[in-house]
């Protein structure tokens, strides 16, 4: 799959892992998208390199891939900035 589609399947991912993992988060919604993309990124790039095969395409596996790469990424995000209060 190419660059821009992880990206869009990022924000996808994103808004997912947001919708599990519930919370006051100190970025607000851009971080949150932010985490998104790049969990979707390195998601697909651990899939690819673990299954041997590049994932091309929107798919079920691509997608699941994007949002638990968005959810370890969002909980380290959210341990490195515990104790931080969001500015409204």
């Amino acid at each position: 799959m190419n660059f821009l589609a992880w990206i869009v399947l990022g924000l996808i991912a994103g808004a997912i892992a947001k919708a599990i993992m519930p919370g006051n988060d100190p970025g607000g919604i851009i971080v949150t998208m932010i985490i998104g993309i790049v969990g979707a990124l390195i998601g697909g790039f651990l899939g690819s390199t673990l299954m041997g095969a590049p994932l091309t395409g929107f798919s079920l596996q691509s997608l699941l891939l994007a949002i638990v790469g968005a959810l370890v990424l969002l909980f380290i995000y959210r341990m490195a900035t515990k104790g931080r209060t969001r500015v409204p």
